[in-house]
């Protein structure tokens, strides 16, 4: 009975050696596993009746709600890049804008910035009463604080955003251009070129619905 315990105990030692030295899921995520994809599309949508696409040329850049303008970045040309590839090898067809396409693709790359303020805490607090006030020929008299530090803060975080616009069935719909499809992206360096063929790969890849 004693050699079993040991085994058993022996056992036990292994199990929660290998559990501690697990990786965390949370606190070691790599910046690819950073990377959050959220897709989102029209459930009354068809979107095998659409034949032809046709992709914009430029990325609006949205900062905090407002469009602040449009461009086309080396990381915008290889994302409108793989839009095209991956719209084509689901069967859609790649066409200019002036052709009638049944769905438009819009870029954007959003900015948004949060600030606050925080407190530094008094610094007085933790050490005054260390230091002895007749040393200074202040005996009786007591510390107080000389200041209260504050500080700001701004973080600015940034997200893809991919829309597909029915212009097909604009006319049908009261002359409104609704949005079928919806891809968003954010993470760490979401905006990093190495990045966007993966970015669009995955954004379609969690849309088995959107073929031709």
């Amino acid at each position: 009975m004693k050699t079993i315990g040991w085994l058993m105990g022996g056992g036990l030692l292994t199990i929660l050696a290998f559990g501690s030295c697990r990786k965390d899921p949370l606190n070691n995520l790599t910046k690819d596993e950073s990377r959050i994809y959220i897709t989102n599309y029209d459930t009354t949508a068809n979107f095998s009746s659409y034949k032809t696409f046709s992709v914009t040329d430029s990325v609006d850049v949205i900062q905090d709600n407002q469009l602040y303008g449009r461009a086309l970045s080396s990381y915008d040309s290889l994302l409108l890049g793989a839009i095209s590839s991956s719209l084509q090898q689901r069967g859609y067809q790649l066409v200019a804008k002036g052709s009638s396409p049944d769905l438009a693709v819009n870029v954007a790359r959003v900015y948004n910035t949060s600030t606050g303020i925080f407190s530094y805490g008094d610094y007085w607090n933790d050490y005054g009463s260390f230091w002895d006030p007749y040393y200074w020929g202040y005996g009786g008299y007591g510390y107080y604080p000389p200041y209260y530090a504050v500080g700001v803060y701004s973080i600015t975080n940034g997200g893809l955003e991919i829309d597909l616009l029915d212009l097909k069935n604009a006319s049908a719909n009261g002359n409104k251009i609704k949005t079928v499809w919806t891809g968003l992206a954010r993470g760490e360096e979401v905006f990093r070129q190495a990045n966007a063929a993966s970015e669009v790969q995955a954004l379609v890849g969690q849309s088995p619905y959107l073929k031709q």
